[in-house]
């Protein structure tokens, strides 16, 4: 399982992307088109047209590490629209990369204790 970047910042590329893009062809649209650093730590996800499979692009300081996953039934859960770059929390991406519906859950906040009186 992946956990979260150690830079806290995940971005997704929206839009469909064509999975037979390497390295170089991922980092080109993450500069080209999202207008972002792919050397910055930053994780940057794409989806394929049919969304049944993502690719994570992300620097360590060395070079570049690519993440790749297909789900077998179902399809990752995008917004709909057509382009541009989404920011996603770590805990976002965790329900992402399981293809649960990270969209339509809420944070709840936590009871306070009671002060004992």
């Amino acid at each position: 399982m992946i956990g979260a970047p150690p830079s806290g910042r995940v971005y997704l590329c929206l839009g469909a992307t064509d999975m037979r893009r390497s390295f170089d062809g991922l980092g080109a649209i993450v500069q080209q088109v999202l207008a972002q650093d792919p050397f910055s730590g930053a994780w940057f996800v794409f989806r394929n047209r049919r969304g049944d499979r993502l690719k994570i692009l992300c620097w360590d300081g060395s070079g570049y590490c690519q993440y790749y996953k297909r789900l077998e039934q179902g399809t990752f859960p995008f917004p709909s629209l057509d382009e541009g770059v989404m920011s996603l929390s770590g805990a976002q991406l965790s329900l992402l990369l399981e293809g649960i519906d990270w969209r339509r859950l809420v944070a709840r906040s936590l009871p306070t204790p009671q002060a004992a009186a």
